[in-house]
């Protein structure tokens, strides 16, 4: 089981991620590119991922994931934190922040041994 402040602390250790709150959400970002975002309080998230990737996630585990509002017909999915672990919730991650980051940053990542 993962929390919202277990998630932001993990997608905070990724370099060059920052939040900030935007439509009245916390959302976590490479530059201007939100990579996760959510409310502390609901117990959920919605992550970055390609349709693809989408599909496999909910038919691995559906009552973890599921198609998130507004953007998941761009892949995104909403995830149950009480659902997953850190394991699983750092690969989420670090894929979507994968996806967003340019390439010169995405290489920082080696640097720091991860």
């Amino acid at each position: 089981m993962a929390t919202f402040d277990e998630l932001t602390e993990l997608a905070l250790s990724l370099p060059r991620a920052h939040q900030e709150e935007t439509w009245e959400q916390v959302t976590l970002r490479v530059g201007r590119k939100i990579f996760a975002m959510g409310h502390p309080e609901s117990g959920e998230v919605t992550v970055k991922a390609t349709p693809a990737e989408q599909a496999e996630l909910i038919a691995a585990a559906p009552g973890v994931y599921s198609v998130a509002p507004y953007t998941g017909r761009f892949g995104w999915v909403r995830v149950r934190l009480a659902g997953i672990g850190p394991e699983e919730l750092r690969e989420l991650l670090t894929d979507a922040w994968r996806s967003v980051a340019p390439k010169r940053v995405v290489a920082e990542l080696g640097e720091h041994g991860e």
